[in-house]
């Protein structure tokens, strides 16, 4: 095996490692929270600045709850069609 093998081998049970410590943790920093969303940490900033992300402050540092940010993250539904139809039938039949 050379060189790149084992680095690359190396990268990737490091990135597991730290996957799978967010998956037991409760709370979140940023960089856990950032891994979490998918979003930049300058993103997280952005959206805690505007106080539009659930999150905690202690000695300026933040912390998220993962069951905040799972909610937070799947908030916004987008309806499926079958259901639009549903809702447009049940209108239309009532009115």
């Amino acid at each position: 095996m050379n060189d790149d093998a084992v680095k690359l081998i190396s990268e990737r049970l490091d990135r597991i490692e730290r996957l799978t410590l967010i998956a037991a943790k409760p709370v979140l920093d940023l960089t856990e929270a950032a891994m979490f969303t998918g979003y930049s940490k300058d993103h997280l900033y952005r959206l805690t600045c505007g106080r539009e992300i659930p999150h905690y402050k202690q000695s300026r540092k933040l912390y998220f709850r993962k069951t905040e940010l799972e909610e937070w993250m799947t908030s916004q539904r987008v309806k499926t069609n079958a259901e639009i139809d549903c809702q447009a039938a049940t209108y239309c039949a009532t009115h």
